[in-house]
């Protein structure tokens, strides 16, 4: 069955199950974008990064732009989240700066986020991409070209990042269970992993990447 293909099998759509479906059903968008951005390449140097978050800090100004607008007309959903402890895009300039670079100008245009479901298909992405975070941080830490330079957007919690995701699968959880929508949540971590994928291609290596 194609990841994201909730017709087959029996899929409940329930409240205990989102979380699984949003993995499985993002797989093959979750994969494009690590494939472009390609972060544990043992070649990545401080230019290719610079590149790569340059690029990550547009994305997340547009992100959390829609964001904002949806905190604005829900805030209580938005407060249940902790939305206001989310925000990275100034993490990711202040890691440009730490490199030497300015940040780009130009940013690209996400749909908008109309209610809580696309929200929180959105910051499935978002927030997902704090997991592998130390990974990342171990990866660049060894790399001889940046030994030295601190980046702190792709760990943001540090070691509050195993509690910050779990509040964020018990308020999804909870706002399915509470008659939110999961088709529509999925359909918007689809569409924010394979927006992500194609902004960020420009800074992917001279190879082939999946579509």
């Amino acid at each position: 069955m194609p990841a994201g293909d909730g017709t087959a099998h029996g899929d409940d759509r329930s409240a205990d199950d989102v979380m699984r479906l949003l993995r499985t059903g993002t797989a093959t968008e979750h994969r494009t974008v690590e494939d472009t951005l390609d972060l544990l390449d043992p070649r990545l140097d401080q230019e290719r990064l610079a590149h790569v978050l340059g690029l990550m800090h547009g994305f997340w100004i547009s992100a959390e732009q829609g964001l904002d607008e949806w905190a604005t007309r829900l805030p209580a959903d938005a407060e249940a989240i902790d939305w206001a402890g989310r925000r990275r895009s100034g993490l990711f300039a202040g890691d440009l700066a730490a490199l030497g670079a300015a940040a780009p100008d130009g940013t690209p245009r996400l749909p908008p986020v109309p209610g809580t479901d696309e929200a929180l298909g959105r910051l499935y992405v978002l927030e997902g991409s704090t997991l592998g975070g130390a990974f990342i941080d171990r990866h660049l830490a060894g790399l001889p070209g940046l030994a030295g330079v601190r980046i702190r957007a792709f760990s943001p919690y540090g070691t509050e990042t195993g509690s910050m995701w779990a509040a964020f699968r018990r308020a999804t959880r909870g706002h399915v269970a509470a008659g939110g929508d999961v088709d529509r949540i999925l359909a918007s971590a689809r569409d924010t992993f394979r927006a992500l994928a194609e902004w960020c291609r420009p800074a992917a290596r001279s190879r082939e990447v999946p579509a």
